[in-house]
């Protein structure tokens, strides 16, 4: 009996702390800025973007909301992971998306580093 109720805790408790199953929180991109560090999962609209092939690191940038200049959010995919999405700017451009993870600052300005295509998720309209 003792051991049964024991597999029963220690299952639950798997459950609960797998990745798979966490809640994140769903929030705007004009949002993002006051949950810097937190996991979240911030979602809008694919305003613009930018391959920045010659760049250390070969990052490609997703701005939600609002386009470069005026950015507010931005969804960073580094050269080395970009082969999981293919071309995520022609795959997202025009789409609104939703990208789940923690929310770090860059110049003052929020952004998630998304090196899993599962973190990017296109809503319907």
């Amino acid at each position: 009996m003792k051991l049964t109720r024991l597999f029963a805790v220690a299952a639950f408790c798997v459950v609960m702390v797998s990745p798979a199953h966490a809640q994140t929180k769903r929030i705007t991109a004009a949002e993002a800025k006051d949950h810097v560090g937190e996991r979240v999962t911030v979602c809008g609209k694919l305003a613009s973007t930018r391959y920045a092939s010659k760049s250390k690191g070969q990052p490609t940038f997703l701005n939600l909301d609002q386009p470069y200049l005026q950015k507010i959010f931005t969804v960073v995919i580094w050269g080395n992971d970009r082969s999981k999405f293919g071309e995520p700017e022609s795959k997202y451009q025009d789409q609104n998306i939703c990208v789940t993870g923690k929310i770090t600052s860059f110049h003052g300005e929020p952004e998630i580093a998304a090196n899993q295509p599962d973190q990017i998720e296109i809503q319907n309209k």
